[in-house]
């Protein structure tokens, strides 16, 4: 299995939790003043890397590497941007090299004010700015997904951290934080995570990538059988909530590895893979037929 991705680790060295590169991409912006964007991501960075954002020890091989990559389209006004946001989360595959992409998702309600210098102050009990609301939210989602890919429904104060900074938000005026513009938003991510209709999704998380990934090196058909339930679990999920941000999310994310993890062994469960994986998303059936066309 080739390596999807690989992050920069050397972005701070003072990281707790995470390991968080960020950049932002201003060429559509029309500034004399470039050196504020320099700014953002060393502020945004340090904002991600330095903040203690749980309770539990980290060693150093045990930090999380993730991506946020800015891409700022206007700027309506001194201080005011708007643009999208890509945010990206990687985790270790046991006994290899290869990382696996857990996370990898485009917020495009994505706007914040922001001068130079200004402090990046952030209270999980209230709202302070939309800035770091959104790399708050986007912290906790980061860790939510990585403890639930060790421990069953390992996520679970994390997602519910992320649901207090939607509700911090909700009043704030800010797109992205309520229910009715969009259903690909982080009022829908946090609100799917703590659905009970979306526990089996989660539960899937772990089969996947503790008793699937994990397992893949030396039990390569446990591997694979561990993963066909786990996706037959996403399958049901999608039937009673069709298209939800979680299991869309996973797929821009997984689809290619899957992919590739059933390129070969036994052909029964390759089948039955690419008939779960073309019913929740028709649109990749031509990629999934790959499953089975060998």
């Amino acid at each position: 299995m080739a390596l999807v991705l690989l992050i920069d680790t050397c972005v701070h060295v003072k990281a707790q939790e995470l390991v968080c590169r960020v950049s932002v991409n201003s060429q559509k912006i029309e500034s004399t003043e470039r050196g504020i964007f320099d700014q953002m991501e060393r502020e945004f960075a340090n904002f991600m890397n330095d903040r203690k954002w749980s309770e539990d020890r980290f060693e150093p091989e045990e930090k999380i590497r993730c991506m946020v990559q800015i891409t700022l389209e206007s700027q309506p006004e001194i201080g005011l941007f708007t643009g999208a946001v890509q945010v990206i989360s990687v985790r270790p595959i046991y006994g290899t090299s290869y990382e696996t992409t857990i996370i990898n998702f485009a917020d495009r309600d994505f706007n914040f004010e922001y001068t130079q210098s200004q402090p990046l102050n952030f209270n999980e009990a209230s709202f302070s700015s939309n800035i770091t609301s959104i790399l708050g939210f986007y912290a906790n989602i980061i860790l939510a997904y990585d403890y639930d890919s060790f421990e069953n429904m390992g996520g679970d104060r994390y997602f519910s951290k992320a649901w207090q900074a939607v509700l911090n938000a909700q009043s704030s005026g800010y797109a992205g934080w309520d229910q009715f513009n969009s259903v690909r938003n982080r009022y829908w991510w946090a609100e799917n995570s703590l659905n009970p209709i979306m526990r089996p999704f989660r539960e899937a998380m772990y089969e996947y990538h503790l008793k699937g990934l994990d397992l893949m090196t030396d039990q390569p058909d446990v591997a694979r059988a561990n993963i066909l339930e786990a996706i037959r679990k996403i399958y049901n999920v999608n039937r009673s909530k069709p298209r939800s941000i979680m299991v869309i999310s996973f797929l821009d994310s997984k689809a290619k590895e899957i992919t590739s993890i059933f390129s070969q062994g036994d052909m029964g469960v390759r089948r039955q893979v690419y008939d779960l994986l073309r019913q929740i998303d028709p649109a990749r059936a031509e990629e999934f037929r790959a499953i089975i066309s060998n």
